[in-house]
C-alpha cells in the first residue's frame, strides 16, 4: 500500500514574517498519521523552516538543485549536498516554470535527478504538458518523454527512491484542474510506461497530482487508484487550506 503525499511547493512567495506567520499555522494543524506532509520554502528560507517545525512530523525540501551534487564553482547556485546539509529530504526537479520559462532540458532534469539521489534527497521529478499539446491529443507523448529522459539515463529502477508529479502546465496556477478522470489517465500511464521496464518499481512509486489542488477538489482526486496525493501550489501558502487537503489526502 502506497503512504499517501502531500507537498506544498511555495514558489517564489515569502518575507521572514510571513514564513513565521506559515509556520505558527502548520504548528497548529492537527495532521493525519497516516500521510507524509512536506513543505517547500524558497532556499532562503528552508533553516527559518526546518528550525520553525523542529519535532512537528512534516518534512523539509527544496524546489531545484544544482546538476552538480557537490559543492563547486557553480555561482547562484544550490548543490544537492548542501541542500542535505541543511536538513532537507526531497528536492523538486523539472517543474514546469523551470522547464518553461528558464529552459531547462530533459537531459539537464535527468542530470538533477541523480545530483538529489547521489546525496540522499528524494527527487520529486514533474512532467506535464501545455494546452496546445493537450488539445493536439500529445498529452501522453509529451509525458512519457520526460519521463523516459530519466529512465534511460538512471535505469528504471531509480524510480524506488523518487517520486512523479503529474502538474498539466494548463492548470497551474490558473484555477484549472483537471478532472479526476483526466489525471487518472495521465498517471495510470506514467504507471504503466514504468511498469514495462519493472512492476515492482512502478507499484511502489508515489505519483502526485499538481494543478490547482484546493480542500474542494482534493478528495475525488486523491480517490483515484493512481494519484496517491498531491504538489500543492498557491493553497499551500494558507496553513489551514494545506491542511484540509492532507486531511482529503487521509481520507
Amino acid at each position: 500500500m502506497r503512504r499517501p503525499l502531500v507537498a506544498g511547493n511555495w514558489k517564489m512567495h515569502g518575507t521572514r514574517t510571513s514564513v513565521a506567520e506559515l509556520i505558527k499555522g502548520l504548528r497548529q494543524l492537527a495532521l493525519p498519521t497516516g500521510v507524509d506532509v512536506a513543505v517547500l520554502p524558497p532556499c532562503l528560507y528552508i533553516n527559518q523552516v526546518i528550525q520553525g517545525l523542529d519535532g512537528k512530523a512534516l518534512a523539509v525540501g527544496a524546489q531545484n538543485c544544482a546538476v552538480e551534487p557537490m559543492q563547486g564553482a557553480l555561482t547562484g547556485e544550490i548543490a544537492a549536498s548542501q541542500l542535505s546539509d541543511a536538513g532537507c529530504t526531497l528536492v523538486l526537479v523539472g517543474h514546469s516554470e523551470r522547464r518553461q520559462i528558464l529552459g531547462e532540458s530533459d537531459g539537464v532534469i535527468s542530470r538533477k535527478f541523480a545530483a538529489a539521489q547521489s546525496c540522499g534527497l528524494v527527487p520529486v521529478l514533474c512532467v506535464g504538458e501545455t494546452r496546445e499539446q493537450r488539445e493536439a491529443g500529445k498529452t501522453l507523448e509529451v509525458v512519457g518523454r520526460q519521463l523516459g529522459t530519466v529512465i534511460e539515463d538512471l535505469g528504471v529502477g531509480a524510480f524506488s527512491r523518487a517520486v512523479v508529479a503529474y502538474e498539466p502546465v494548463w492548470a497551474i496556477g490558473t484555477g484549472l484542474t483537471a478532472s479526476p478522470e483526466q489525471a487518472q489517465e495521465v498517471h495510470a500511464a506514467i504507471r504503466a510506461q514504468l511498469a514495462a521496464e519493472n512492476a515492482e518499481v512502478a507499484r511502489g512509486v508515489r505519483l502526485l497530482y499538481g494543478g490547482s489542488v484546493k480542500a474542494a477538489n482534493a478528495v475525488e482526486l486523491f480517490g483515484m487508484p493512481d494519484i496517491d496525493g498531491g504538489l500543492i501550489g498557491g493553497a499551500s501558502l494558507n496553513a489551514d487550506e494545506f491542511g484540509a487537503i492532507c486531511r482529503a489526502a487521509g481520507n
